[in-house]
């Protein structure tokens, strides 16, 4: 009798999860606001030299870090 009561709890559960689930799917799309369609703007400039050297001057001064730690042992 516990094994069938659990199940339908977890049934009840599944259940009631999916009607929410449903609800929250069944909204429909305010619009963003943003440019119509067909009308694409310029791409967005993003700075990633600067992040890329610092990215790679860490990983160069890491590398060298090991390689000296590694010829004294």
């Amino acid at each position: 009798m516990h094994h069938v009561a659990s199940s339908l709890r977890l049934l009840g559960a599944c259940l009631v999860f999916s009607l929410v689930t449903l609800s929250a799917q069944a909204q429909t799309d305010p619009g963003s606001g943003g440019p119509v369609p067909g009308n694409q703007p310029d791409p967005t400039a993003v700075p990633i030299d600067g992040g890329a050297s610092l990215l790679l001057a860490g990983g160069a001064a890491y590398a060298l870090n090991r390689l000296r730690k590694r010829r004294t042992a």
